[in-house]
């Protein structure tokens, strides 16, 4: 499993000209069946996105193309977490 942080970076003035190649590239995401969740930073930081079903390499092969980080709208960073335990709803992660 992945937290994705998409930290604002000096070029925040240029994410109306890139949105909606972002949000093209967060539906992917979710059709894939890659990310689970994604949202906000607050205050308005940047985003966040939890992911699974990858690999650290397909991971940042597909961060890599998201039109934020390739223009340097946002610096993106990845987590990659070993789930040990959690509330049952979230058993499918444990897997």
């Amino acid at each position: 499993m992945f937290i994705i942080l998409l930290t604002f970076s000096e070029n925040k003035s240029q994410a109306s000209q890139f949105m909606p190649g972002h949000k093209a590239w967060i539906e992917q995401g979710l059709e894939d069946g890659v990310f689970l969740m994604v949202g906000s930073l607050q205050p308005n930081k940047g985003g966040a996105v939890l992911a699974h079903n990858s690999t650290l390499e397909a991971l940042q092969s597909r961060v890599n193309t998201d039109p934020f980080v390739a223009k340097n709208v946002v610096s993106a960073e990845i987590l990659e977490i070993s789930p040990h335990r959690g509330d049952e709803r979230l058993n499918f992660l444990l897997n």
